[in-house]
């Protein structure tokens, strides 16, 4: 039980970054080593597009966690293993399209 509580905090921390790109007035980054954001052509609609990026992250990363609720040395937690490294997978993909989209022409 503990664990999927600190499982399901890690993604309320998604859901915060989803809700801080939401409200941003400039561009977000998507992650911490990045020194300047893209220069994208519409700001509003590309942080919409990242906040419902991280939002939805975050929703599946706490519904991957749910098989840790099964007990200790259940073997459904391979689900939640598994299912996070394809889930990072499909969080870069969809991010780079999404800068793809609304990056500039500068």
């Amino acid at each position: 039980m503990l664990a999927y509580i600190v499982w399901a905090l890690c993604g309320c921390i998604f859901f915060a970054l989803g809700i801080s790109a939401f409200v941003s007035k400039k561009p977000v980054g998507f992650y911490a080593n990045i020194k300047e954001p893209p220069k994208v052509t519409d700001v509003r609609a590309y942080n919409r597009a990242v906040g419902t990026l991280w939002t939805v992250c975050g929703a599946v990363f706490i519904l991957l966690g749910l098989p840790l609720l099964a007990g200790q040395n259940s073997p459904l937690v391979l689900i939640s293993i598994f299912g996070v490294v394809f889930e990072c997978i499909a969080l870069i993909a969809v991010y780079v399209c999404i800068e793809q989209k609304y990056r500039g022409r500068h």
